[in-house]
């Protein structure tokens, strides 16, 4: 058994704002595969089996996220090494995909809140870039909707990400999926 998990806030109020890339990243692939996510308070969190894999989107607010993954992993008995995490990242332009095996928490609470409850900066990710406003305090800035002018990014980056999901669930390794779908920063 598998997990992917996609980070974002729960509730209308913060459905569409940037913080909510892993939910949106989810939803998108439910839609395509005909899955319908069932809310699991046991998980604290909307789940759906798809194959071999558990999408998971926790209910616990961002800053818990792992609280919600552990409960999953311990029941299911899932491996680290059978995770991916998916979640936004201010140090990337908007749209733009990044995967790592590892890494720290790049001021993510989400992320931190995975590496505590996983006591272990070594699990997949896949970090989909919102880019940032200078002008804007990062919290209010990843607690905003994305602008018109960058939606289609946005979309892409969306059915882009929703294709790496597939590549996981379909057992593709980590290396390949890296490679066919790691893009580069104009920032970096």
């Amino acid at each position: 058994m598998k997990c992917v998990i996609g980070l974002g806030n729960p509730g209308k109020k913060y459905a569409l704002t940037r913080h909510n890339i892993g939910f949106m990243v989810l939803d998108y692939t439910a839609q395509e595969h005909q899955l319908t996510f069932k809310k699991d308070n046991k998980f604290k969190g909307e789940i759906v089996k798809w194959k071999d894999t558990l999408l998971l989107k926790p209910h616990t607010f961002m800053n818990l996220s792992g609280d919600s993954l552990r409960l999953l992993m311990d029941y299911f008995n899932i491996d680290i090494e059978d995770i991916l995490v998916i979640y936004d990242d201010l140090a990337l332009d908007v749209g733009v995909l990044r995967l790592r095996p590892q890494g720290g928490s790049g001021g993510h609470n989400g992320i931190k809140s995975i590496i505590d409850n996983l006591d272990t900066q070594v699990f997949k990710r896949l970090r989909i870039g919102i880019g940032s406003n200078p002008m804007i305090d990062g919290k209010d800035y990843v607690l905003g909707r994305f602008l018109k002018e960058s939606q289609d990014r946005v979309e892409t980056a969306i059915k882009t990400a929703s294709k790496v999901v597939e590549a996981f669930v379909e057992d593709q390794t980590f290396n390949n999926i890296m490679n066919q779908y790691n893009q580069s920063n104009e920032n970096e």
